[in-house]
């Protein structure tokens, strides 16, 4: 089963054109104003493209290698930057939790919840963020089957909670490196909820000797332009304005300068693949 149409989530713009949808923004939030400033530009550029968005930031990041790696300017100052674009921009945002307590809190904020991948099989993490009422997207653990990923599905909708989307952000091939494979698109189609495609994550190497991830940046668009093409109903990326300067996961951000080229790029393959549908 593919999910043709854009998820009913509070907000999103529906084009009613067939084209994916898009979950972006940066990784984390550095400092009060920038998710705002970059909202808006992707803001313009998917209004223009006629392209559903949803922004995303982290308001903390709890999985880093190095204990003094940036972790957040603080989660509630970091959150009400993050709902200020949701009130002002009136754009659906998205931020991710770790464990049962911060679904509640976060819930407040934003109107979907992601699992980290790490956390996937986390029972009382995916039943909290689902008691919530809030949409779930739930990551792939990078050791995870596509096909295992409906028992995730069903800790959420067992709650009574449909509202349930999946990211893919490739599978270990080593110590440093992942995979992407595309097989895995349709087969989570298959349990009827919307599939994504993290397409920067999934060129992370992870687990460098000198404790900070690396990346493959200039191969974002070759990994977007399969995922289009194979039928994904939503992108996924991370974006930054100065990525080799970020605070986190700088190594695989997309530049946001690039960032309209490469969703011109994609809305015209994924016209392409509704012609053969």
């Amino acid at each position: 089963m593919t999910i043709k149409t854009t998820p009913d989530i509070p907000g999103i713009r529906q084009y009613n054109n067939g084209n994916f949808f898009l979950i972006a923004g940066p990784c984390v939030v550095e400092n009060h104003d920038m998710p705002l400033e970059i909202a808006l530009v992707i803001k313009e550029i998917t209004d223009r493209l006629e392209i559903p968005f949803i922004f995303k930031a982290s308001y903390r990041k709890a999985n880093r290698s190095r204990q003094d790696s940036f972790s957040g300017i603080g989660d509630i100052a970091a959150l009400e930057s993050i709902a200020r674009v949701k009130s002002q921009l009136d754009l659906p945002v998205i931020t991710d939790i770790h464990s049962a307590q911060e679904a509640e809190v976060a819930s407040r904020y934003v109107d979907i919840l992601q699992i980290p991948a790490f956390l996937c099989r986390q029972t009382d993490l995916l039943e909290a963020a689902a008691k919530t009422g809030k949409w779930v997207n739930i990551k792939k653990g990078q050791f995870l089957a596509p096909e295992s990923m409906k028992f995730a599905v069903e800790k959420v909708t067992g709650t009574g909670n449909n509202n349930v989307m999946i990211t893919d952000r490739g599978s270990m091939f080593g110590y440093q490196d992942l995979v992407i494979d595309m097989r895995g698109i349709p087969a989570m189609q298959e349990f009827g909820h919307p599939v994504i495609l993290d397409i920067t994550h999934s060129l992370q190497q992870p687990n460098q000797p000198g404790g900070i991830s690396g990346g493959k940046p200039a191969m974002i668009s070759t990994i977007a332009r399969a995922g289009i093409a194979a039928g994904v109903d939503g992108i996924f990326l991370e974006t930054h304005p100065d990525p080799s300067n970020a605070k986190s996961d700088g190594a695989n951000m997309l530049n946001i300068n690039l960032l309209e080229k490469l969703l011109s790029d994609l809305v015209m393959i994924r016209q392409a693949y509704l012609r053969t549908q």
